[in-house]
């Protein structure tokens, strides 16, 4: 028998790798993330790859999203156009205030520059006595027959332009009073029946715009969400296997989330076209007609904060249908 070396050292057992601290060291976080960015990217895909299998359901539950949403986006722009067209026409909301005959061309100016001061006064026009004989003159007719007038009769004419003419009435009728109160006004004119009629045009517009953006909103909400609800009843044997296999009700929603998603953006993206490709047909018989007035009008289509806000709205009212939808859908398919 060998006899055994007692002073031979012993080897040390092998010690295992502290898995909590290599954890803690680096790459298992920045792994998971890389597989939660993997999941939802295929997620992302393969729910777009399903609708693409589905191409009749999918035209038609676009198709009628992109309609509603459409209508909605349409009926803003045409508000917007009716407000830049009635932008044109806050000249005809100015007041006239005719000076008495006493007041000389210096003194009105010196009477507009105080009126200018005023925080609710955005424009202020001068007229002098020869300016408005010279535009009666041209206007009227009777050139030569004024020409004999010894004396001009005509008084100096300020305009005044207030601010947000077509916004507050009762600041305007404040305004005009105070302008009848001047020493130096004889008479102030303004038209304010027409400024009511026109405020009212505009709001009436600016209501029925939020009214009907609310009632196709509510639209794109149910349809999506019943969308999603026909899918997970055509699936429902699928989602009862992959909860047998251990799958959370968040992993089996994410699938049908994007789906959610595609419907919604994919809505926003063929309204925007349909609403665009119906101005541009519109659009040169508009500006025709706007030429034969004499007027520089033209159509406003979606600024790029409107296209952006308006596939956020489509995306996000879709989402959020198919997450309520998806909450208590999913939580009621248990295994037997």
């Amino acid at each position: 028998m060998k006899q055994v070396d007692k002073y031979k050292p012993k080897k040390k057992p092998q010690q295992k790798p502290d898995i909590r601290q290599n954890t803690r060291a680096g790459g298992s976080f920045f792994d998971r993330l890389k597989a939660y960015r993997d999941q939802h990217a295929q997620n992302l895909f393969s729910s777009l790859g399903r609708l693409v299998s589905m191409p009749f359901t999918s035209i038609m539950t676009i198709g009628v999203l992109a309609l509603a949403i459409a209508l909605a986006s349409g009926f803003y722009l045409v508000v917007v156009n009716l407000q830049q067209l009635t932008s044109g026409l806050e000249a005809s909301n100015q007041i006239s205030l005719f000076m008495r005959d006493e007041i000389s061309e210096a003194h009105a100016k010196k009477y507009a520059e105080s009126i200018r001061k005023n925080p609710n006064v955005q424009q202020v026009t001068v007229i002098t006595k020869q300016q408005a004989m010279d535009e009666f003159k041209h206007f009227s007719g009777f050139g030569e027959a004024i020409e004999v007038l010894e004396k001009n009769p005509l008084p100096v004419v300020i305009e005044v332009l207030p601010k947000d003419s077509l916004v507050d009435k009762d600041v305007l009728t404040q305004l005009l009073e105070e302008f009848k109160k001047a020493t130096e006004v004889d008479f102030a004119q303004m038209d304010l029946v027409w400024v009511e009629r026109l405020q009212s045009i505009v709001y009436t517009a600016k209501l029925v715009a939020i009214l009907l953006a609310i009632l196709l909103g509510f639209a794109v909400f149910f349809i999506a969400g019943n969308t999603i609800r026909l899918e997970i009843h055509d699936r429902r044997h699928e989602i009862i296997i992959s909860k047998l296999v251990g799958a959370t009700n968040s992993f089996i929603q994410r699938s049908f989330m994007y789906t959610g998603f595609w419907i919604g953006f994919l809505s926003g993206v063929f309204a925007w076209f349909i609403v665009t490709f119906i101005l541009l047909i519109v659009r040169p018989s508009v500006e025709n007609l706007s030429g034969l007035y004499e007027g520089s009008f033209h159509l406003l289509f979606f600024s790029y904060s409107e296209t952006l806000v308006l596939l956020f709205a489509s995306t996000g009212l879709a989402v959020v249908g198919s997450w309520l939808v998806l909450h208590f859908q999913i939580k009621q398919l248990q295994p037997e």
